[in-house]
């Protein structure tokens, strides 16, 4: 074992997030580089004796190669397919080349890449398949051995092609499909993908090579979507495929069914059309491992999800933008009023058990008063393009700084004190829900619930204001139920602790 560390980049993405405690608790030191120190540091494993955690960015050249510099070896495990790019293709090949060069700068043994499988030859990929494979042109292009894994659909809980195929089989009885349905793909378990990137680092047969990885079966996605429906225990759904079904429209139907939005959706139901089966298998003999069948992988992602303990997520993964005004608080500085709605009350509880259900909010928890106004929202929300509530949460207790709660994105926790959420709703506007918790002298703890919004133009305004009414309607009920809940008698309140209407609130004229 090698004394150097392993660089993993994307370490809070799905697959990084999952392989870094697998290289742990196999002997490496490993160095985890993401863009929020916050979001790194609130993983569990980021308190490991092995592991150092480094501030940096693909694309930032300089910090790419100061996490880079020390290591043997590096995980390459970013893309720029999110809701919030616009040209992946451009970004991932500007992205993949800074890593090339980082690489090459700080004398790297090796990079390892996973992309995607498909037959370049026919010249017919999807924009998604054929970024994955310039990105491996590019990285093994560069003077330093790129071993590059092609793997086709991912099966695991929280992955984004599991979660479509989850959402789409529990909640429609009949599937109009497009023709692709019966497109034939080799899936393999997330467990098999995790040993074969490990694996290329223990094996020097693989330095520099392009490798297949999959699974045992070779299916079409009907078949699949039937053997999950089974797994399940759901009743037989009905999937007729349908020729008028454009890549953009089921995309658009994946959006409102399931909690994956359609930007990321496009990309993916486009690669579906592509047949994506493995034709080399000598990472096999390399890397020998028992391969997961279909079934079995559905059936354990499924006991993951049963028992709420699904360890990365599709949604956790990406840059966390909190906006700066969140900080500094400053109207001047932000260029605008910051408009607060604050609710409190004094429980006659400990701090410990009034941030129990605090941690748990949201999800199949729930919000704890009003959830059909919650749920109201969250589909205007979906039909206006926005996240909705339809993504959940990934664990019902476990909280990570970056995690995705229903419309929500977790700026900050600070158990049992302190929970800030960041709104990712379509709004005019920026908002955030902060839920605080002070114990008070008298062996009390005061409980407050602030909203705090940044209002663009004068619709921002008229929002705020048209919802305002809501806002303490529901605060004080969230207040008084999170009492009865823990059974704390309420001796102040609820009562509102901010003005309607600020000092300095000013109204654009445009």
């Amino acid at each position: 074992m090698r004394s150097e560390p392993v660089l993993v980049t994307g370490a809070t993405g799905y697959v990084g997030g999952r392989l870094i405690p697998l290289l742990l608790e196999s002997g490496y030191q490993v160095r985890a580089m993401g863009r929020s120190p916050d979001k790194l540091g609130s993983r569990d494993w980021a308190r490991h004796p092995r592991i150092e955690l480094v501030n940096g960015d693909v694309f930032d050249p300089a910090s790419l190669y100061k996490a880079a510099q020390g290591c043997w070896a590096a995980f390459y495990l970013v893309h720029s397919m999110g809701p919030g790019e616009k040209d992946f293709e451009e970004a991932d090949r500007r992205a993949a080349g800074n890593m090339a060069a980082a690489a090459a700068k700080a004398g790297l043994n090796r990079i390892i890449f996973i992309g995607g499988l498909g037959d370049t030859e026919k010249g017919s990929l999807s924009k998604h398949l054929r970024s994955r494979h310039e990105v491996a042109r590019i990285l093994q292009a560069g003077p330093v051995p790129a071993t590059f894994l092609r793997a086709a659909m991912i099966l695991g809980s929280g992955s984004a092609s599991f979660e479509i195929m989850r959402y789409l089989m529990e909640r429609l009885p009949v599937i109009l499909a497009p023709r692709w349905v019966r497109t034939l793909n080799q899936p393999i378990a997330i467990r098999n993908v995790l040993y074969y990137l490990r694996g290329c680092l223990e094996k020097d047969e693989t330095l520099g090579g392009t490798f297949d990885i999959g699974g045992p079966d070779i299916l079409s996605y009907q078949k699949l979507l039937e053997i999950y429906a089974e797994e399940a225990k759901l009743r037989k759904r009905r999937i007729i495929p349908v020729p008028f079904l454009t890549p953009g429209l089921s995309a658009y139907w994946i959006h409102l069914i399931t909690p994956v939005p359609a930007s990321l959706a496009v990309p993916l139901t486009q690669g579906l059309r592509n047949p994506v089966i493995c034709k080399d298998n000598r990472i096999r003999a390399i890397v020998p491992q028992r391969l997961l069948s279909c079934r079995e992988a559905i059936s354990l992602a499924l006991e993951r999800i049963r028992q709420k303990n699904v360890e990365t997520c599709w949604s956790d993964a990406g840059c966390l933008k909190p906006p700066e005004w969140a900080y500094c608080g400053d109207a001047d500085y932000t260029g605008g009023t910051i408009l607060e709605c604050g609710y409190r009350a004094h429980l006659k509880a400990a701090p410990e058990e009034v941030w129990d259900p605090v941690c748990r909010i949201g999800g199949t928890t729930g919000w704890y008063f009003g959830n059909i106004l919650w749920r109201i929202r969250g589909s205007i929300d979906r039909l206006a393009g926005g996240m909705g509530l339809s993504r959940g949460k990934r664990h019902h207790r476990q909280t990570y700084v970056g995690d995705a709660l229903d419309f929500w994105r977790v700026l900050k926790i600070e158990p049992p004190r302190r929970l800030v959420l960041l709104s990712e709703m379509k709004l005019p506007g920026e908002a955030l829900l902060e839920i605080e918790i002070t114990p008070l002298k008298n062996g009390e703890t005061e409980l407050r619930l602030l909203s705090r919004f940044l209002p663009r133009g004068l619709e921002g305004f008229l929002y705020w204001f048209s919802l305002y009414p809501f806002h303490q309607w529901i605060f004080a009920g969230m207040l008084k139920s999170i009492a009865e809940l823990i059974q704390s008698p309420i001796t102040l309140g609820p009562e509102r602790f901010t003005p309607k209407i600020p000092d300095d609130c000013s109204f654009p004229l445009k």
